[in-house]
């Protein structure tokens, strides 16, 4: 994986992300692994992702920054890379027929179904940026999933037909290097992949009900769950109100019925469908 912007094929590994990082300082910027099958995928708060051996795309992105191409960028901005992988998985979707949206901070839906995940690793050198593992699993070609899983859906559910992940793969890259091209290379770049951002979140400015586990004991919850109505609250506070936008740091702020404004970091609320 030398070449630039190479695709590395593997038929199996513990955890793309887990290959690229073990090789990220021989690769180049935007080098891709992807993987048939992962013995180890990461999901997000730790839980495994789990996929059919080669009927998802599971790849992982490096992402460099070398404080010459990227001078403008720092640490604080690093939700930009979420923001920008997040974006080129709504554009890809979009290529093959499917509406999806992005549940903050970075899962994909398509309607009330989790189509895609994204775990992103950072990493500084001082105080900058050293470089991002854009970590994608991307549900194809699989049209049955394990039981427990809450909501999935893939590209065959949502728009029938099969899929060739490599191909699907190579039309995601192209998209995702314009993202980064367009907007994390450029002075004031950032400021408008923000809004881009804020135009697909999912359940933005929608009346929905939502649980607080800033008052649990420990502050903090696994993650930003979806629960069913029927489920247990989990010992958080169940409130309604609205998504009113994402701070340029990450958080989501959410509009109570009072009227208050709160921001919510991503261990601290959960959605009830």
């Amino acid at each position: 994986m030398t070449k630039k912007h190479d695709i590395m094929w593997l038929d199996s590994t513990d955890s793309t992300n887990d290959e690229v990082r073990r090789h990220i300082s021989d690769i180049d910027n935007l080098s891709v692994t992807a993987a048939l099958t992962q013995t180890a995928g990461k999901g997000q708060r730790g839980n495994r992702w789990s996929s059919e051996a080669g009927m998802n795309l599971l790849f992982s992105i490096a992402l460099k920054f070398d404080g010459i191409s990227l001078p403008h960028f720092q640490p604080y901005d690093q939700f930009a890379v979420n923001e920008a992988a997040a974006l080129a998985v709504v554009d890809f979707l979009a290529a093959y027929g499917i509406a999806a949206k992005i549940k903050w901070p970075n899962d994909i839906y398509a309607g009330n179904r989790k189509i895609c995940g994204i775990l992103i690793e950072n990493a500084l050198s001082g105080e900058r940026m050293a470089w991002s593992i854009v970590g994608i699993g991307i549900n194809v070609n699989q049209t049955s999933f394990p039981k427990g899983l809450a909501n999935p859906t893939s590209m065959a559910c949502e728009a029938g037909g099969t899929y060739d992940i490599k191909e699907c793969l190579a039309d995601f890259m192209t998209i995702f290097k314009e993202y980064t091209g367009r907007y994390l290379h450029i002075n004031g770049g950032l400021g408008k992949l923000h809004r881009l951002y804020l135009s697909q979140v999912w359940r933005m400015n929608e009346t929905a009900d939502f649980i607080d586990y800033r008052c649990t004991p420990s502050g903090h919850h696994e993650g930003p769950m979806v629960l069913n109505n029927a489920d247990k609250n989990e010992g958080g506070r169940k409130f309604t109100g609205k998504i009113t936008g994402v701070s340029d740091t990450g958080q989501l702020l959410v509009k109570e019925e009072n009227g208050i404004v709160s921001e919510f970091g991503f261990k601290e609320i959960g959605y009830i469908l």
